[in-house]
């Protein structure tokens, strides 16, 4: 990627930014192949939600993911560039997408600057492959033409394009001329006002494959384990509401980020009217200056009323032995699959509580150094899926969810995130989500089944899952 050490607001006229993209156009030229400009600078401090939702449009793509205790929110729309592999290679051919669209990239700002040069936001399905019926593609990457980062008080504005022959550079040139002076003088129009009306009502509630479906499969689930296929699978349910009016995925988001403080709240759309919304408590992989954490995430235990009756709840998470096997599962399964990768594990497996609004995990955070060569999506590929949302042994268990749920699960416990120039970025798995359609919403929740799992039990947890998800619909 070439970087070119310009502040922006210095070049204060459009002829300025025309001539410059002229420019890149003879580069492009000159290579043979379309050049990614990507132009980075310094806005008063915006909220990147807000700014979503002010130029909100069903038929356009979007990414958005927001961390609030991290104070970290990012969010793009548009694409200028985007790619979609399938089958077994798709993290591979991604890599390789990314890694030919960054040598042919061109970077403008200040390099200091938190977020600077194009960024790719990615969203892959659980599965290699999809059905046509499945809303996402199996593997979802695009540079957005426009991106707003707010994070540690700073926030920042980036504007990309493509430029390439035939291109019209002068269009080019407005939109970022447009969208540069939009972003430093934003107003939160008064006149803007919720898509809602007073309140939404949902006229009817059915579950994918029938109401005793789940609960059939857990115990056909049991029996595998008993006679030794494997040691954990997860399954999932899908509870499909209609509302009468149109969900707003932007206003359930703007719920989800407050609410969960502690999870990643996230919305990525397909730009054909599909958003896929969540807020997920899991972090499949983060890879930031020489650092890889993952997270191992397992066991459920509900909050409590009073202070006493969680702390009861979550001494009896810590001390449940059933609960406690499910999490070393998890555990053991990232640490050999970092190692599988030369990378050393330092965290030793003594889980606490990760305790959030509704629910409490036994959780670890993995950390190890990450080694030359390996590319985050060489972690995202050799991770997915963990045995928190797959099972273990993965070879032997994965296949075998699809036998048992009566859906497809899209990007329902798949890999979304983002990767930046330098190849750091953040991965969370797409768990307490929900695919959002019109007026048409389908809610995702599953549970891992070990050898003492009880259907009835884990039937429940799911609905205590559904329950968190459903009171930020409304």
């Amino acid at each position: 990627m070439d970087t070119i050490q310009l502040d922006p607001a210095k070049a204060k006229s459009f002829e300025t930014l025309h001539a410059f993209l002229q420019a890149c156009l003879v580069k492009a030229m000159e290579r043979g192949k379309p050049q990614l400009v990507s132009i980075a600078a310094e806005s008063s401090l915006l909220d990147p939600l807000a700014v979503l939702e002010s130029i909100y449009e069903d038929q356009q793509q979007h990414f958005y993911i927001e961390k609030k205790r991290d104070d970290l929110a990012i969010a793009g729309a548009e694409a200028a560039i985007s790619y979609s592999p399938s089958g077994a290679s798709r993290f591979k051919s991604a890599k390789a997408w990314i890694e030919e669209t960054l040598e042919n990239a061109i970077a403008v700002g200040d390099p200091s600057l938190p977020f600077f040069g194009p960024h790719f936001f990615c969203g892959f399905s659980f599965f290699d492959e999809v059905s046509s019926k499945v809303p996402f593609p199996s593997s979802s990457l695009f540079v957005p033409r426009w991106q707003v980062v707010s994070t540690k008080g700073r926030c920042v504005a980036i504007a990309n394009a493509t430029i390439g022959l035939g291109d019209d550079v002068e269009a080019v040139a407005k939109r970022i001329w447009n969208a540069n002076t939009k972003f430093r003088s934003f107003d939160y129009s008064e006149e803007e006002c919720s898509s809602k009306k007073d309140g939404i009502r949902i006229l009817e509630t059915k579950e994918r494959g029938g109401d005793d479906a789940f609960q059939v499969a857990v115990g056909n689930a049991l029996k595998q384990i008993k006679v030794g296929e494997f040691e954990k699978i997860v399954l999932a349910r899908a509870l499909e509401l209609k509302a009468d009016q149109p969900f707003h995925p932007l206003e359930i988001l703007n719920t989800l980020r407050e609410r969960y403080e502690d999870c990643f709240a996230f919305s990525i759309a397909n730009g054909k009217g599909q958003s896929f919304i969540g807020a997920s408590p899991e972090r499949l992989v983060s890879v930031f200056k020489g650092r890889v954490n993952v997270d191992a995430l397992a066991g459920t235990a509900p909050r409590g009323k009073t202070a006493s009756e969680d702390a009861r709840f979550g001494a009896g998470l810590l001390d449940s032995e059933k609960d406690r096997r499910e999490h070393r599962i998890v555990y053991d399964s990232i640490c050999r699959r970092l190692e599988s990768l030369d990378l050393s594990v330092e965290s030793l497996c003594c889980p606490s509580l990760k305790k959030l609004q509704n629910v409490q995990h036994l959780f670890v955070d993995v950390e190890a150094e990450l080694a030359d060569g390996i590319h985050l999506l060489d972690l995202v590929a050799e991770l997915h899926p963990t045995p928190a949302v797959g099972g273990t042994p993965r070879e032997a268990a994965v296949p075998r969810i699809q036998e048992h749920e009566r859906f497809e699960r899209g990007l329902y416990a798949g890999p979304i995130g983002w990767i930046n120039s330098k190849g750091e970025g953040e991965f969370l798995v797409g768990i307490r989500s929900a695919l959002v359609d019109g007026e048409n919403a389908c809610l995702y929740a599953g549970v891992g089944v070990v050898e003492g799992s009880v259907p009835e039990r884990e039937h429940l947890e799911t609905n205590l899952k559904f329950q968190a998800l459903k009171e930020n619909l409304l």
